[in-house]
């Protein structure tokens, strides 16, 4: 398996980032913004991730997404311990990560990753999608705040 920085003028994975976030204009405008990586298995790309400085000291995780045919090898763990070493080694103090109420595997990785949970922003994604997101039989509305301390 291998990590690496997205390059620029190619193509965006968009089926993948689709998993994570379901609008492509949402999608497409942070990783405009931000650092893509992509993970590739035998030359085809499986995982992604996205990387968004937020404020000075602070990079904010608001992608990352695994093909569904590998979900539970623990690609999503190392993709998200390598978006923790890329952010401390470009020199932030702190990586926060945002996540829906309804992402009970999503909330446990970023927990067994060291994430603390920081806040709750209530009815994000009903502010924010047009559409209703259900996940786990249960009505996404409520973004899930996390954060570690890079230090």
């Amino acid at each position: 398996m291998n990590i690496r920085e997205r390059m620029e003028g190619e193509k965006l994975p968009m089926k993948l980032l689709l998993l994570a976030d379901p609008s492509e204009e949402i999608v497409k405008e942070y990783v405009g913004r931000g650092y893509c990586y992509l993970t590739e298995i035998q030359q085809e790309i499986v995982g992604v991730y996205v990387l968004l400085p937020t404020r000075p000291g602070t990079i904010e995780l608001v992608n990352v997404a695994v093909s569904e045919e590998l979900h539970g090898r623990g690609i999503g763990k190392e993709l998200v311990t390598d978006a923790i070493g890329r952010a401390k080694s470009k020199g932030y103090k702190t990586i926060e990560v945002g996540t829906g109420n309804s992402g009970i595997g999503q909330l446990a990785l970023y927990q067994k990753c060291g994430f603390r949970i920081t806040g709750v922003d209530m009815d994000f994604f009903i502010k924010h999608y047009n559409e209703e997101i259900f996940e786990n039989g249960i009505q996404c509305r409520d973004m899930i705040r996390m954060a570690l301390d890079l230090t």
